[in-house]
């Protein structure tokens, strides 16, 4: 935290002082409105000297500062940032640009393990241990000339520790705040990732999911968020809760951003044996896919999920006719078999989040040791309780060992039923892709109650391991409201595509207001 304040204070006297709250990204003075901007035209503005990589760093912590004290995202700085971002210019003097990511600021949710910054998944007890090597995302970006501006909140542990727990809020950064109106929440667990990129506070942000934690707060918070297929991105060095469904992914505001930074993230690790199983022909380079046609002569399934919530509704009937509009055939489809999976994803989550917790802090210097060991440093924390329990910890903590037999056929039952309602229905209806709401708008956040979550589309893809990504669609007064794309195995491409087609023809994507409140 100290350096945080000692970055934006040399900041502040750089810029002078901070616009007021609200104010649009445009007037940190670069001459352009940075809340619009893609990662393609800043690249373009850098390559003809119209922007440096040191000025666009020190507009996004000025940003920070201006902002940052509304939504409580960002829990550290990155001390480097503002030297990253001269190498980076150096480079494009020199001629040697190391790709379309150089130069750009991205900010990293805090369980991506870096060794420059605290890695504490939200968490007091790992707040003095540090990761022993950056993550292999992390080491691809750097790699791809990527600015690590500093490290986002997150709902603590991934919102893996309380069946009552309030999304957005850990012991380490507080309650994040959702940046459209202010006491709403910014869902989870990727919080910190989605309200600061729909605040303007970077170009790019890492999320983590396990099942909506990029979709959720992507769509609350009015972004675009993509949640690729299990495998593709390395999980080495990400805290996890199963091996079975994390997977990171980029949180932006346009579709190409998101396509940009998945070419460089995406890539095969042999500490993780899933990215083993990318495909020799899976694209390289996904903003090459993007066309604003995409959706002409697509057969896109349209699972409602219709009668929750008025405002939804109202999107999703808005979405049909954009889509129809752009050439697209829709046809409404219910995905099966979801009972099976809300029946036994939970159960199996909870034997290996310990197993895979259990070995990601062995292997971790200076910190707890196991799961039971948190347990324990929680109930002696005067801050870690203080919100809400560790349910889901004492029952993870007391769950069958990952060879049992029960555990075995749940997790079996669990996946196989998330990919059959996906390829069954795909292949019944001889679609593209299905179309679904991500959420509905964003709740109250209410440590009495908890999250209140009232619907979702998020749970086969990410069950199933498959990609999905969602994108601004509407909104319900000032909160937004996402609508998702999401298809088969290594299907990223696919629905890049078409949302960034439907991104285009909606152009939905509505810089926040910073209310304080609303009835």
């Amino acid at each position: 935290m100290r350096v945080l304040l000692v970055l934006l204070t040399l900041v502040m006297l750089v810029t002078g002082p901070a616009p007021a709250t609200g104010e649009p990204a445009a007037a940190l003075g670069l001459g352009f409105d940075l809340d619009a901007a893609t990662i393609p035209e800043l690249q373009h503005r850098m390559d003809r000297g119209r922007l440096t990589a040191v000025g666009l760093t020190v507009a996004y912590l000025g940003r920070i500062a201006a902002v940052d004290g509304k939504i409580h995202s960002v829990t550290a700085l990155n001390r480097r940032a503002i030297a990253e971002a001269a190498a980076s210019d150096a480079r494009r003097r020199a001629g040697r640009t190391l790709g379309p990511l150089d130069g750009i600021p991205v900010l990293l949710k805090d369980n991506v393990d870096t060794r420059e910054m605290p890695t504490t998944a939200g968490s007091r007890a790992l707040a003095r241990s540090r990761p022993a090597a950056d993550a292999h995302l992390v080491d691809r970006l750097q790699r791809a000339g990527a600015v690590l501006l500093g490290k986002l909140n997150l709902s603590e542990w991934a919102n893996f520790r309380s069946t009552r727990s309030t999304s957005g809020w850990s012991g380490v950064g507080g309650q994040t705040n959702n940046p459209h109106v202010l006491d709403r929440n910014p869902c989870g667990s990727s919080s910190g990732s989605g309200a600061a990129i729909a605040a303007t506070l970077a170009q790019v942000a890492i999320g983590t999911e396990t099942d909506g934690s990029i979709v959720c707060p992507s769509s609350a918070n009015g972004i675009v968020g993509h949640k690729p297929t299990l495998g593709l991105v390395s999980r080495t060095g990400v805290v996890p809760i199963s091996a079975q469904q994390d997977t990171a992914g980029p949180m932006t505001r346009s579709v190409v951003d998101s396509a940009i930074t998945l070419s460089v993230l995406q890539g095969r690790d042999p500490a993780d044996p899933a990215t083993r199983a990318i495909p020799a022909g899976q694209p390289r380079d996904y903003a090459a896919l993007l066309r604003p046609d995409a959706l002409r002569g697509k057969r896109i399934g349209i699972w409602r999920l219709s009668g929750v919530d008025a405002d939804v509704d109202r999107v999703v009937n808005d979405a049909v006719r954009t889509l129809r509009a752009r050439g697209a055939t829709v046809v409404d489809v219910d995905l099966p078999f979801q009972d099976e999976i809300n029946e036994n994803e939970f159960p199996a989550l909870l034997t290996e989040f310990r197993r895979d917790l259990n070995a990601y802090l062995a292997a971790r210097p200076g910190g707890p040791d196991t799961l039971a060991e948190l347990i324990e440093f929680n109930r002696n924390d005067p801050i870690e309780l203080s919100k809400f329990g560790q349910e889901l910890f004492e029952a993870s903590e007391a769950a069958p060992r990952p060879d049992d037999p029960v555990y075995l056929q749940r997790r079996e039952i669990a996946t196989t039923s998330a990919k059959r309602s996906i390829d069954e229905t795909m292949a019944a209806h001889r679609l593209d892709a299905i179309m679904a709401p991500s959420n509905a708008p964003a709740w109250r956040t209410n440590y009495e109650t908890g999250d209140t979550f009232s619907l979702g589309s998020s749970g086969p893809a990410a069950v199933a391991g498959y990609p999905n990504v969602t994108v601004p669609a509407g909104f319900a007064g000032p909160l937004p409201i996402g609508v998702s794309f999401f298809a088969g195995r290594w299907a990223d491409g696919d629905v890049l595509a078409l949302a960034a087609a439907f991104e285009r023809a909606t152009n939905a994507f509505r810089p926040p207001r910073f209310i304080p409140t609303i009835g």
